[in-house]
């Protein structure tokens, strides 16, 4: 079941979404050669602590990290470690953030100095994945008419669309129906409506869109180890466009 937040309910996630995105935003900041992804996990997680906020990830079915570190050929569910960043690298940060009973929920990639420009069309081609996404989350539509958009920009640019994880229904929850492709044909699947809230996710490879998870348990790579991109925004969905919930407070 779809749920639909109440006009008060919207509000709170607007709250929550923009703690959790001017987190995000902080953290990105301080990706650079040197750094270490724990050092980064480290960041989110005192920054969070002054916010009042919890980190939700961190415990998540035993997910040791506060944010999820992924780098190159890493697709999502990283975990912050002693990977040490370099120049050329991208690096992909996802952060959920709980405040006031509601999640928050988004992710960017991070080109770390001078990049590969195969590397940077794919990160320029994700972001534009994500925007003709959210361009369908409006009533009327159908659920899968986000999908295909994401779809139909990636490999329109050749890349490939990761199947393997999917962006979710968000609110009290992280994660709540429904499930979003990032893949399939439009004009299938549940009709949008106002209220809706979900976290919209494009994870676009470079390369084969074929994961496998390492021994870890958690941390996703591409199966050809070629680089992956992931962004992701809470949105909800509207009568005439779609609101972005995760805009971080550049001032804050």
């Amino acid at each position: 079941m779809i749920i639909i937040k109440t006009p008060d309910e919207l509000a709170a996630m607007r709250v929550a979404a923009k703690k959790t995105a001017t987190i995000l935003h902080k953290v990105a900041g301080k990706v650079a050669p040197g750094v270490t992804t724990k050092e980064l996990d480290e960041y989110a997680a005192e920054l969070a602590l002054k916010e009042e906020g919890r980190c939700a990830f961190y415990g998540y079915h035993g997910f040791s990290g506060h944010i999820c570190s992924s780098v190159n050929e890493e697709v999502v569910h990283g975990v912050p470690g002693r990977r040490v960043i370099r120049n050329g690298d991208v690096v992909s940060i996802d952060f959920g953030l709980v405040f006031g009973g509601f999640v928050g929920d988004t992710a960017t990639t991070v080109a770390v100095g001078e990049i590969d420009p195969k590397w940077k069309q794919l990160l320029d081609t994700t972001q534009e994945c994500l925007a003709a996404a959210i361009g369908k989350a409006v009533e009327g539509n159908r659920l899968s008419d986000i999908s295909n958009a994401v779809q139909v920009v990636a490999e329109g640019a050749g890349f490939s669309v990761v199947r393997d994880f999917v962006g979710h229904g968000i609110g009290r929850e992280m994660h709540e129906d429904p499930q979003i492709p990032n893949y399939g044909p439009p004009g299938r699947g549940p009709v949008l409506k106002a209220g809706m809230t979900f976290a919209i996710e494009p994870m676009i490879n470079l390369g084969v869109h074929k994961t496998q998870t390492l021994k870890d348990g958690w941390t996703v790579v591409t199966q050809d180890r070629l680089p992956s991109a992931h962004f992701e925004h809470t949105i909800a969905v509207g009568r005439e466009e779609a609101e972005i919930l995760t805009i971080p407070d550049f001032d804050s």
